[in-house]
């Protein structure tokens, strides 16, 4: 009766419940931080071209084109910044709740303009975020631990 009972408490011990293999949460981190380092990267030499084209997409939508604008020159930068700061492990919480926030963003620019086939993608991102921020402290291999050993 005794070791049923601990190998109940064993299967339901809440203490490991925040705990993830620090090689895996060093994948998923520089995976998501390849991705959006990748986006940023490929559209900052040409953004201008990829500000009129996201001004184009949206034309339509509710959204007004002084709203598009701006946040058009700003994606490209937030990617590329929120992709260097994952890839290198540097303030990596502040970076992946930026990187949720973002998705959060494209998400709703992307129902508004009833691109239903993007969504998978972004929400995808939004879950391996959310996911990595969870396991936030077995983040091991990284800057952050490194200089302020968090």
């Amino acid at each position: 009766m005794y070791k049923a009972k601990a190998l109940i408490i064993q299967n339901f011990d809440l203490s490991k419940q925040n705990e993830m293999n620090t090689t895996s949460f060093l994948l998923l981190r520089l995976a998501i931080g390849a991705s959006m380092f990748g986006h940023g990267l490929v559209r900052l030499p040409k953004l201008n071209g990829f500000s009129n084209w996201m001004v184009a997409t949206f034309e339509k939508s509710m959204l007004p084109k002084a709203m598009i604008t701006p946040f058009s020159y700003l994606l490209p930068i937030a990617e590329f910044t929120i992709g260097l700061l994952l890839l290198s492990g540097l303030f990596t919480k502040p970076a992946l709740i930026a990187g949720g926030l973002v998705m959060t963003i494209l998400i709703l620019g992307s129902c508004l303009i009833e691109n239903w086939e993007i969504l998978p993608s972004q929400l995808i991102h939004a879950a391996f975020f959310a996911i990595l921020l969870q396991f936030a402290p077995n983040n091991t291999y990284s800057l952050d631990n490194l200089f302020f050993n968090k």
